[in-house]
């Protein structure tokens, strides 16, 4: 969408707050292309822009809420300075993932995004936000982790030779611990699907077991990239591989994390008013990443 649209005569500008988004997103895009992470290694050649924090400052922390507000405020001077009239920015879930909703960091926090979101509106921006997922907290009442340790639990139970994968495992492990609510499993030849997919849906936590063929039809996964099985856990739950795998001690606090079904219900806030066609479209069951086709197509002319 992003080339297509500087492709297409836009001044496209992309600011992430996490380096890796830029990098996927950039590809084939004619513009500017930045990240909070890395605000002070940018050139010219490779992001569209020579110097990024003259704009709003030296970079934050990625484990921070400021480097979601930087991100912001980076659009936000762009499309003041005329650079920019068609801005994609990508934000971190490290607040979310660090507080509860009501927590006072929290709603400090929305507060400041708030501010920034008004001065796009002030500069005649028509602004669509949404969510790439919802979060909860998975943790007993103590604060300790809900986590199921489902390769251990399998070798337990049918000896090596399973391998359990976390899509969440990135390097920003101060976030979640590369622990969420869904993982894939790897199965030897030995072994019966159907036999195993019973027994890991008998455990305590887990909620849905889908096939490989299951998951590519209920949950849109690409049947390349998955095991042989799907595993979904509660909305206070989360699995993991065996404990030697996920060091805990990073979290620094409560666990928070999403990747199952209970975090599938996302925002989607667009500051115009819909015309007809849209708006009936609206009534049905969007998806988030519609959001560019109500916000470019879907305004009141």
């Amino acid at each position: 969408i992003l080339a297509a649209a500087s492709a297409a005569g836009r001044k496209v500008a992309m600011v992430t707050a996490k380096d890796k988004l830029r990098e996927l997103l950039s590809k084939g895009m004619d513009g500017i292309a930045v990240s909070a992470e890395k605000a002070d290694d940018v050139s010219l050649e490779v992001n569209g822009i020579g110097d990024v924090e003259s704009l709003v400052g030296a970079k934050p922390s990625i484990y921070s809420g400021e480097a979601s507000l930087y991100t912001l405020r980076v659009g936000v001077e762009l499309l003041a300075a005329g650079r920019a009239d068609f801005l994609y920015l990508s934000l971190t879930d490290y607040m979310q993932h660090k507080f509860a909703p009501e927590a006072a960091e929290s709603r400090e926090f929305y507060r400041a995004i708030d501010a920034e979101v008004g001065r796009l509106l002030e500069l005649g921006a028509i602004v669509g936000i949404t969510a790439d997922h919802g979060m909860n907290a998975k943790c007993n009442g103590d604060g300790s982790p809900n986590v199921i340790f489902l390769e251990t639990e399998l070798a337990r139970e049918f000896g090596d030779g399973c391998r359990v994968i976390c899509p969440i495992t990135d390097p920003y492990v101060v976030h979640h611990g590369a622990l969420g609510s869904a993982v894939t499993v790897y199965l030897p030849d030995n072994l019966d699907r159907e036999t195993v997919a019973n027994w890991i849906a008998a455990l305590i936590g887990v909620t849905e077991v889908q096939t490989r063929e299951g998951a590519v039809a209920k949950l849109e996964l690409p049947g390349d990239r998955i095991g042989d099985l799907f595993v979904l856990s509660a909305r206070d739950w989360v699995i993991g591989r065996t404990p030697e795998h996920h060091d805990l001690a990073k979290l620094e606090g409560t666990l928070r994390s999403h990747g199952g079904r209970y975090e599938e219900m996302v925002p989607f806030l667009i500051s115009e008013p819909l015309n007809a066609k849209y708006a009936g479209l609206a009534k049905g069951d969007p998806r988030n990443f519609d959001i560019f086709d109500f916000v470019c197509n879907g305004i009141q002319q």
